[in-house]
């Protein structure tokens, strides 16, 4: 175990996955901080059982994941003794052993870096589809990188610089963070090493479905932010979620007003456009190592996901202009 690092464990009603985390984080850290965000489970009780420093988010703010990851850092210092690196982790995770000391010797070795990640997997992948998904989501090319999820291990100086993540992002505040890192001058890289194990214990499509809205509102709030980011994320959700679903709607209203000719071809087209998208997507996850059937069934909620995403995104402007607290969306 090292002092030079701490670990931040933000959760909400997390039960026993908690337990199960910290005790994770435990075997590995001797520094914890958890924050917790109005439990009603036992989970202060536990961690504080654990010896665990514990901070209470006031329950008069929204709840969001970068308010929790930002009281936790502000603990570490205001205790007047900030290590130097601090490893931020969900309360749904659990902490891969050997990954502290793998993170800590490569940012040891890089001072160019602001921040390492590593792979995440989920513990019962096949439990759901929805649970393969996340899966298929967390593995992605190591290497340098734009951004990350919320399990990083960052330089806490250069985190101290930044002011954190913003409070006011709800969805992809890590991917808003580590814009504003690159952007100070220090680079981002996934190790090609196991970090964190996730439970997602997903196995409703309302919670799939709650969490695609969640990320269409990533998408806009982001990319409003920073519009260079997220850009291509956007522009496929306004062309299949919101284009060509107004040309299919046209066409059907032509068929059904008598134009059947025309209302069919318009439709037809919008028609052959999705399942085309559908076929590339498929070509691109059997690629990526899928099977071929799993990637067909993933590639359908990859095609459906477009809409919840507009709804996220529609959901950001319509905050933005009436002016409301950007409250956060929670699928669980």
């Amino acid at each position: 175990m090292t002092a030079e690092i701490a670990v931040v464990v933000i959760g909400r009603n997390e039960g026993e996955r908690l337990k199960r985390c910290l005790a994770s984080v435990l075997a590995e850290v001797q520094r914890i901080v958890y924050v917790d965000s109005g439990s009603s489970d036992g989970s202060v009780a536990h961690a504080r059982d654990l010896g665990i420093q514990v901070v209470e988010l006031d329950t008069s703010a929204p709840f969001t994941a970068a308010r929790g990851r930002n009281a936790g850092f502000m603990a570490l210092h205001a205790s007047g003794d900030l290590p130097e690196f601090v490893q931020f982790i969900d309360g749904d995770c659990l902490l891969v052993p050997g990954w502290i000391s793998a993170g800590l010797a490569h940012l040891r070795s890089r001072p160019d870096l602001g921040l390492v990640t590593g792979w995440r997997s989920e513990i019962h992948r096949d439990r759901s589809v929805y649970n393969a998904i996340c899966d298929f989501e967390w593995h992605r090319p190591a290497g340098p990188i734009e951004a990350c999820g919320g399990d990083m291990m960052v330089r806490a100086q250069a985190f101290l610089n930044l002011k954190g993540f913003n409070p006011q992002v709800i969805a992809a505040e890590d991917d808003e963070f580590c814009v504003r890192l690159r952007k100070s001058g220090l680079g981002i890289e996934r190790l090609p090493l196991p970090m964190t194990q996730h439970d997602a214990a997903m196995t409703r499509f309302s919670e799939w479905w709650r969490r695609a809205v969640r990320s269409g509102h990533g998408f806009a709030q982001v990319g409003h932010l920073h519009p260079e980011h997220f850009r291509p994320e956007r522009r496929r959700v306004w062309l299949y979620g919101l284009l060509l679903s107004l040309v299919l709607v046209a066409g059907l209203l032509l068929a059904m007003s008598g134009a059947l000719l025309a209302g069919g071809l318009l439709a037809g087209a919008a028609l052959s456009v999705y399942a085309l998208s559908w076929v590339r997507t498929v070509q691109g996850l059997a690629r990526a190592g899928l099977p071929r059937s799993e990637a067909m069934h993933h590639g359908l909620y990859l095609s459906l996901s477009k809409y919840p995403n507009l709804i996220g995104m529609l959901t950001y402007w319509v905050r933005r202009w009436q002016r409301r607290d950007m409250s956060i969306i929670e699928y669980k």
